[in-house]
């Protein structure tokens, strides 16, 4: 509903001061007229006052005009502004930018609160719902709308007086009408209209398959999501094999994932609605009929002693190359990677080089053979950080380039920290870790050490090889 005012409102006070100027310059002309035209008759010096009457005139005329720009094309005090109850049901979109936004101009004494409720599906329910956040005071910035076999669920982006409390909101909402209400603190990302956002999470799912599990995270909110292969390390089946319209129960979401097994997404605090389960199918979808696919650049690194190394994506098509770097790794290398038997190693391959459960940079020399992997690795809402760097290229710093590397892709996707396992023997990936310049968090259990780092600020790279040139392959 578009913005307006009364009749009244709009006209402006400062009206009748206009008149009365325009009545007083007229009035003052006649006045010194006809004085100069009395003097001139009968006194000497008629011509200096003819000059100092048009001085006079001219003065007033400029300061009439003046007072006119200035009094006349003033807006009004206070202008109009939508509220809560002036918002069209069913608008998805975020409205022109105001200056009470959080982060902006102006935004003392306001709050971005997500709101979610459910209302009944009958003639003037949401109108009655936006009334109600009309006497708080809550501007609605934008409103998606949910069908359900049952009534309809609502979710706002509202912008709130600091002073109001979410236990407040939800009470006055329910006073409404609305049920199931759920409310969160939101921020200036969220101002981005759901159409546009959902077009950019596709996008990024059509360049690269790893992008997958990140965007149903950001499409569907804070949610856990999980992999499960449909055959397990050891060969066996897992028996989870999602059909392919997918199952949506409640706070439970399962997707066939294209790659074989199934997607879990789960959201305990808030059921999925169908609508988000239809976006969520869409992109994985879309993931499908494009097959496999990462980014295609490379970056071609000098060593101190003068060598050249590539880094680039990998997936499952190195499959091949990463074993034959396992055969020419160390019992001792292969143990601290992967923690267990040396012969089970090759079997975390595969699921390690899947873009289903993360992204993996390789290292390869100009021969093109393969001497280092580096994974980053989705684990449910957390991130892991794993090394292999085959014995002869060891101690060259390849190891801190590429954690430095898979550290600033975890902060890039919003992660709030990553870990890394390993054993309290591998002085290596300790130095690695410390020289991010990050917090680090340490747990230690029998002979396991666990290091956690915290991306509140930005890495700050150790010193690392030079960088020669990218290049497009």
């Amino acid at each position: 509903m578009t913005d307006v005012t009364s009749s009244k409102s709009s006209r402006r006070p400062h009206h009748w001061r206009h008149d009365l100027i325009e009545l007083a310059a007229l009035f003052t002309a006649v006045v010194v007229a006809d004085t100069i035209a009395k003097t001139i008759v009968k006194g000497p010096d008629g011509p200096y006052l003819l000059v100092f009457s048009a001085v006079a005139l001219v003065a007033t005329a400029g300061f009439h005009t003046w007072w006119a720009r200035r009094h006349s094309h003033a807006p009004p005090a206070t202008a109009a502004t939508a509220t809560a109850a002036g918002t069209a049901p069913g608008t998805e979109g975020a409205r022109e930018a105001d200056p009470g936004a959080d982060g902006a101009p102006g935004a003392a004494g306001t709050a971005l609160w997500r709101m979610r409720t459910t209302v009944d599906d009958a003639p003037g329910s949401l109108a009655a719902l936006c009334t109600a956040l009309a006497r708080l005071g809550v501007d609605i910035l934008t409103l998606q709308t949910h069908p359900l076999a049952e009534g309809t669920v609502d979710e706002f982006l509202l912008r709130a007086p600091a002073g109001l409390a979410a236990e407040d909101l939800a009470r006055e909402v329910g006073a409404a009408g609305g049920r199931d209400t759920w409310t969160e603190r939101a921020d200036a990302h969220d101002l981005v209209d759901t159409p546009t956002r959902v077009l950019g999470l596709a996008t990024r799912t059509a360049l690269d398959a790893a992008e997958l599990p990140l965007a149903l995270r950001q499409l569907l909110g804070r949610c856990t999501l999980h992999s499960v292969p449909a055959v397990s390390l050891t060969g066996r089946p897992t028996g989870e094999q999602a059909p392919v319209e997918g199952v949506l129960e409640e706070t439970v979401m399962k997707l066939r994932d294209p790659s074989g097994g199934t997607l879990l997404i789960e959201r305990p605090y808030l059921p999925f609605t169908p609508t988000e389960f239809a976006r969520a199918r869409a992109l994985v979808e879309l993931d499908a009929r494009l097959g496999p696919r990462i980014p295609r650049s490379q970056d071609v690194l000098t060593l101190p002693e003068g060598n050249e190394i590539t880094v680039r994506r990998a997936d499952q098509r190195d499959l091949a190359a990463a074993r034959a770097m396992h055969d020419r790794c160390s019992a001792r290398t292969l143990g601290l990677r992967y923690h267990g038997p040396v012969g089970d190693a090759d079997r975390y391959l595969d699921h390690l080089l899947s873009p289903r459960f993360g992204r993996t940079l390789a290292v390869q020399t100009a021969s093109g053979r393969l001497v280092a992997l580096g994974h980053l690795l989705w684990d449910g809402d957390e991130t892991e950080v794993a090394l292999l760097v085959e014995d002869d290229w060891q101690r060259r710093g390849i190891g801190s380039e590429l954690l430095g590397r898979l550290v600033a892709m975890a902060e890039e996707d919003g992660c709030e920290s990553v870990y890394a396992v390993t054993q309290a023997s591998n002085t290596g990936m300790v130095a690695a870790m410390r020289a991010l310049n990050l917090p680090l968090d340490y747990q230690i259990e029998e002979g396991t050490l666990v290091i956690t780092a915290r991306l509140e600020s930005a890495p700050r790279r150790s010193e690392r090889p030079q960088r020669a040139h990218r290049s497009e392959r």
